[in-house]
């Protein structure tokens, strides 16, 4: 079976969902959808959607097929008219069967009836004399003398096999035997090493390079002031989802991205999060000083932004 591509928006009352598929018999498709549940088949194409809202079949549910572009659209109400569907354009998330996960956790709670009945009976059994020690705390490097980093702290023992390949990208000598707190100390240690006041001075008064870079006016400028532009300023609030579209190819890519969980600490999901500006914020800035132009070197630069923004 193939995935089409498809499309979805709302309006207050209704969830539109168009589909593409050109090489379907337009006399055979099904049509389910309950809940959150969308299915649709047309031979050789199959679709299943896990909504982020509820939907219903009340008799105003209608469907159209453009015959000259091959796409199939329907338009499905609302079970809470006025409710706003968040995450439409979160494609890989909606292909994903409802409560799929691919991370279980480590600790799961089993039998919790039968624990606190034979709780209750094992209160007499319970040895209240038991020999008891002080506590002493276990440094975290014997516990562990590897360190992680990387996407939610999960990775361990990158750069142990590839300290060779990454030397020149990564200034931090065995960061799988480094804590965060010495990565940072060394991070500083670093780059006041690497200042050079005579290079200060001269981009200081000789900035002509410097004034150029910071005129350049990189693609995401122009985009945001039409979008901002096309939607009105009375708009600007209720309409903030509709500043973000993807283009087919970008649909494309994100139906091809699997869809993952990860059991993360909240400690590791704000570190998650500051990892995503690091990436934008290393992006931004090789699109800057490369006035656009893509090179063969802009994925060091990248990953050189990434590692001190890490750390």
């Amino acid at each position: 079976m193939l995935t089409p591509a498809f499309d979805l928006s709302q309006d207050p009352d209704f969830l539109t969902i168009a589909i593409r598929v050109p090489y379907a018999r337009v006399s055979e498709f099904d049509v389910y959808f309950k809940g959150v549940d969308f299915k649709f088949y047309a031979k050789p194409y199959f679709l299943r959607l896990t909504l982020p809202g509820r939907i219903v079949e009340n008799g105003s549910e209608q469907g159209s097929y453009d015959a000259d572009k091959g796409i199939f659209t329907i338009q499905l109400p609302k079970e809470t008219p006025g409710q706003h569907f968040e995450g439409l354009n979160m494609l890989t998330a909606l292909l994903a069967p409802r409560k799929s996960r691919t991370a279980k956790p480590l600790v799961e709670e089993i039998g919790t009836s039968e624990v606190s009945e034979e709780g209750v009976e094992d209160d007499d059994e319970f040895d209240w004399e038991i020999e008891q020690f002080p506590y002493n705390e276990v440094s975290e490097s014997a516990l562990n003398p590897q360190y992680h980093y990387g996407f939610g702290d999960l990775r361990s023992g990158v750069f142990q096999r590839l300290q060779d390949e990454f030397s020149d990208v990564v200034d931090i000598k065995d960061p799988d035997f480094t804590s965060a707190a010495e990565r940072r100390q060394k991070r500083l240690a670093a780059e006041l090493a690497k200042f050079d006041p005579d290079h200060y001075l001269a981009d200081l008064f000789e900035d002509e390079a410097v004034e150029q870079v910071l005129k350049y006016n990189p693609w995401w400028t122009e985009m945001y002031s039409k979008m901002m532009a096309s939607l009105g300023k009375s708009q600007e609030q209720e309409n903030h989802a509709a500043l973000v579209s993807f283009s087919e190819e970008e649909k494309y890519q994100l139906r091809k991205f699997v869809n993952k969980s990860y059991l993360l600490d909240k400690r590791a999901q704000r570190q998650v999060y500051y990892s995503l500006i690091d990436i934008l914020l290393a992006y931004c800035y090789e699109t800057r000083v490369t006035e656009g132009e893509k090179n063969v070197s802009a994925f060091v630069s990248v990953l050189v932004g990434i590692d001190y923004c890490t750390k």
